[in-house]
């Protein structure tokens, strides 16, 4: 089992949980997040004052899939998150060791 973990631009998530939907995934998990990368912030002006913004918001999206879903999942999240401008996000994949479904002790893929 494989633990996906997406941070994406904020108005890319709904497309994101259209395609992986469309995969069979049944869960996941998003949570609104604030960082950055190579993108760096950037300046505003709010009455009349100049001001950096060095954190921007983004979207963590974390999925449990099996290994043979994980090359899919990955791959509709970079087509579907990209839209070719800096600070697209990024995707990290890592192995889950064990899952456990609470309500019923499945444990494994039947968990997930």
């Amino acid at each position: 089992m494989k633990l996906i973990t997406a941070i994406i631009k904020p108005f890319k998530a709904d497309d994101v949980r259209e395609a992986l939907s469309e995969l069979g995934v049944s869960g996941m998990t998003m949570t609104e997040v604030k960082g950055f990368g190579r993108q760096k912030g950037h300046t505003e002006l709010y009455r009349g004052a100049e001001y950096v913004i060095d954190f921007l918001p983004k979207v963590k999206l974390e999925v449990a899939v099996s290994d043979e879903l994980s090359d899919q999942v990955v791959e509709a999240i970079c087509k579907t998150a990209n839209s070719g401008q800096i600070g697209d996000g990024k995707i990290f994949v890592s192995s889950l060791e064990q899952t456990v479904r609470i309500r019923t002790g499945e444990t494994g893929n039947d968990a997930l």
